[in-house]
């Protein structure tokens, strides 16, 4: 079978990577290689980049990738990228066209023009759930739009993580195009999990013993219950079902947010970097590098391998099979 090629864009910490090429194993259970190797790397954060580098031994280009021409990177056959989707805006044209408030609106449009000036045999895109009502309900319509026009038939859905043996409700809209001329009929991979009291716990991947700077302080916590009922903060974990998604700001989550913590030993506490790779799926062996800050970012930030692993295996097969 051919190896086929990848190019991450807006790359992060290579959740959707890890996902790409599978051969890992999660929670006792062992993720088969996909035959897709990654042959480029894009993202700006150099601290994302150190933890991409040091597990797949690739140094992400960290340009802005508007300043990186299409015939620099090499060839590939599959393009990905999560691209960021706060900035958008309906220009007020007959037609409507998408605009943009600030520059990273701009990055949508760097991938349209990689997929019409490389012309890959595939895309994958993926994005959170509030895309499809931004501006709305404007955006998104445009946003598939813009793909087709770049040469491409394109199918959408929203998953989520939890049906796909991942320990957290984590619903993302992931988009997925296939080459005009290729005439691939693309459906997407079925839940592996249609009842929910099966879904993954999150007591599966805490641990029991953590180091005291993970515990809110006493103070902390008499200000959290003083508000708790008028404000609906210290969201403790049911640890026997799957965890609230966890986001970027782990690092400076408190108990007056609406981040999910936990409650142990008649304490609450945070997640720990490890307990937060273990959520979004990482494997044991995904190492963690640079400040707790810098791991907490790039991990809320990322796709979950294994949810994407079952994507990816779908795409594999239909392309391999052409």
């Amino acid at each position: 079978m051919e190896t086929l090629r990848v190019a991450s864009l807006f790359c992060g910490c290579g959740g959707t990577d890890v996902g790409l090429k599978g051969a890992f194993d999660f929670l006792g259970k062992h993720y088969d290689a996909n035959g897709m190797e990654i042959v480029y790397a894009n993202d700006i954060d150099d601290n994302a980049c150190a933890i991409f580098e040091k597990n797949f031994g690739i140094k992400p280009d960290n340009r802005d990738i508007r300043t990186v021409a299409s015939e620099e990177l090499p060839e590939f056959d599959i393009l990905t990228g999560g691209f960021p989707c706060q900035s958008f805006s309906i220009v007020a044209q007959n037609p409507p066209r998408l605009g943009i408030k600030d520059d990273r609106g701009m990055l949508f449009f760097e991938m349209c023009r990689i997929l019409r000036e490389r012309k890959p045999k595939c895309f994958i895109a993926e994005n959170v759930k509030g895309i499809l009502t931004a501006n709305k309900k404007a955006a998104f319509p445009l946003i598939l739009q813009e793909f087709e026009n770049s040469g491409y038939d394109v199918k959408y859905t929203v998953l989520n993580a939890a049906a796909y043996g991942v320990p957290q409700k984590r619903e993302r809209v992931i988009i997925v195009g296939f080459r005009k001329d290729l005439k691939i009929d693309f459906s997407f991979p079925a839940p592996i999990i249609d009842d929910e009291e099966q879904y993954e716990a999150l007591q599966s991947v805490i641990e029991t013993e953590v180091p005291e700077k993970y515990f809110f302080s006493e103070k902390a916590v008499a200000g959290m219950m003083k508000n708790r009922e008028a404000m609906n903060k210290g969201r403790a974990q049911d640890v026997t079902k799957p965890c609230n998604t966890v986001g970027a700001h782990l690092a400076k989550v408190s108990l007056n947010s609406t981040d999910p913590v936990l409650f142990s030993g008649g304490r609450y506490r945070r997640f720990t970097p490890r307990e937060v790779a273990r959520i979004q799926s990482f494997p044991e062996d995904f190492e963690l590098v640079g400040s707790e800050g810098a791991q907490y970012r790039a991990l809320g930030n990322a796709i979950p391998p294994v949810m994407f692993w079952y994507v990816a295996r779908k795409v594999g097969e239909l392309l391999s099979n052409k």
